[in-house]
């Protein structure tokens, strides 16, 4: 099914052609459909074409030394995948598959020879293209960042959890040892001088039980604090082990792309260069 020269118009990689140049590739390329779950390439098939999404979702997965199945990408509207093998008219190295229904345009390496040859400067509108996405690329990698697991925490503490966290901070500093000794010396020294007429004569048996109802209510109250602080270091080392494992999926998927967009405009730039040459002779 051939596509409209309209349709690539949408189309990042050919977004800078012009009129002439996305007509003459428009009746190279096909229209394919995918139904949800369909297969369209996999690892060790020959890279005979390259894709590019025109609507769905596409996934694109490889398989690892330790055999488990590595997600690459999951290129949406617009984007392309399989280019490096199709350049290379090497295997695929990956597996494709549809997530939904998707509607792709199928491209091969004598589409792309042919818009070259009538028109050679089209190879710098695509290869413009790659290095805009391999930049926002590396833009994605310096802005990334992870959560804030002080802010994740705060935002689901409840009202009680902050009081015991404000009693247990204030239990446990200095502020509190000077206040209660100036407290308690100030109360025994008044009993001691008022002597007969002293509410709580020596052995101060008033003091006594209320040392012994602080301690009762403040036991609790910082092992309540504790629980929480317990409960903070758990969620950090759950958002430590998510954030190893998406940086190491991460760093997987844009190596690989990386290394995919490096191959493609080392390919592109072969073809422009001999696309060039042929239309000086």
């Amino acid at each position: 099914m051939p596509c409209k020269p309209e349709e690539l118009k949408h189309v990042p990689l050919f977004a800078l052609l012009d009129d002439d140049e996305t007509a003459i590739l428009a009746a190279q390329v096909e229209v394919k459909h995918f139904a949800a779950r369909q297969r369209i390439y996999k690892i060790g098939d020959p890279g005979k074409n390259a894709y590019v999404v025109m609507s769905g979702k596409i996934q694109v997965t490889t398989v690892d030394e330790d055999h488990q199945e590595v997600l690459l990408d999951q290129p949406g509207h617009g984007e392309f995948f399989g280019f490096a093998s199709m350049l290379e008219e090497s295997l695929h190295k990956t597996n494709a598959v549809a997530i939904d229904e998707a509607v792709c345009l199928e491209i091969d390496r004598n589409d792309i020879a042919t818009l070259l040859s009538k028109k050679p400067l089209a190879g710098m509108d695509m290869l413009t293209v790659l290095g805009r996405q391999y930049h926002a690329t590396q833009e994605l990698v310096r802005l990334r960042a992870a959560r804030n697991a002080n802010e994740l925490i705060d935002e689901e503490e409840t009202f009680g959890e902050r009081i015991a966290d404000m009693v247990a901070k204030f239990g446990g500093s200095w502020t509190f040892i000077i206040a209660f000794a100036i407290t308690l010396s100030v109360y025994t020294s008044i009993n001691v001088f008022l002597r007969g007429k002293a509410w709580d004569p020596y052995p101060f048996i008033l003091l006594n039980l209320f040392l012994s109802m602080l301690a009762a209510i403040q036991a609790p109250v910082i092992m309540m604090s504790q629980n929480r602080q317990d409960t903070k270091d758990r969620v950090r080392s759950e958002l430590d082990f998510e954030v190893n494992v998406r940086s190491e999926l991460e760093i997987q998927g844009l190596a690989s792309k990386l290394n995919q967009l490096t191959d493609k405009i080392g390919d592109l730039d072969d073809l422009f260069r001999t696309a060039v040459r042929r239309d000086e002779k």
